[in-house]
């Protein structure tokens, strides 16, 4: 029986990167970017349509969240399982999430056949990766704090010092904050944000 370790950081990529590939005169352009929802990976093949409007094809594969449950792949008009999964097979060699590869083709008259074309895609998704250094990041769970505002210096120490992310912030009379705390720290961070007389804390769902 194997069972799940849990992990305490993922892999991701920090800035977008580009490379070039050249087989029998088709030219594949490969882009790697850095997304964190489905909109944004939308917007970002929206981005790669303009910029190549005349391209023959734009594939793509895309995984998402630190479970790396969330996942895409498209041929857009390539035999299927030419180009989309050799792509997502170089984002899961490297263990990243929070990742799209897009694949442009600019057909070149001679057709590569089936091995030519997993081949070219897979060779394209890989030299953008190795162009593009990939990075590890905290997995945090999400929590509400609710506190009055004369605590906030001590609620931000804390929030420094164990490496939280602050997603939202309302300052007011009374303050409202949205962290993220890095798994690694959980049990610290909620013990010393409880020390604090007068702070509310809650998961987020």
């Amino acid at each position: 029986m194997t069972t799940m370790i849990e992990q305490d950081f993922y892999s991701t990529i920090e800035k977008s990167g580009i490379a070039e590939f050249k087989d029998r005169g088709s030219k594949f352009i490969g882009y790697a970017f850095p997304i964190s929802s489905v909109d944004d990976f939308k917007k970002r093949l929206e981005e790669v349509k303009k910029e190549h409007p005349k391209a023959t094809h734009h594939c793509f594969a895309y995984r998402l969240g630190t479970d790396k449950n969330v996942y895409r792949v498209s041929d857009d008009g390539e035999p299927s399982g030419t180009a989309g999964k050799p792509i997502l097979g170089q984002i899961d060699s490297k263990m990243l999430t929070d990742t799209l590869i897009v694949v442009v083709r600019y057909y070149g008259g001679t057709l590569l056949g089936v091995p030519g074309l997993i081949n070219a895609y897979k060779s394209t998704a890989s030299m953008v990766l190795q162009v593009t250094p990939a990075i590890q990041k905290a997995i945090e769970a999400n929590y509400t704090l609710t506190f009055d505002y004369t605590m906030m210096n001590d609620v931000m120490m804390i929030v420094k010092q164990t490496n939280c992310t602050v997603i939202e912030q309302e300052a007011m009379l009374f303050c409202r904050i949205v962290i993220g705390i890095p798994k690694a720290r959980l049990d610290e961070a909620l013990y010393r944000f409880g020390d604090i007389r007068g702070v509310e804390i809650k998961k987020d769902a």
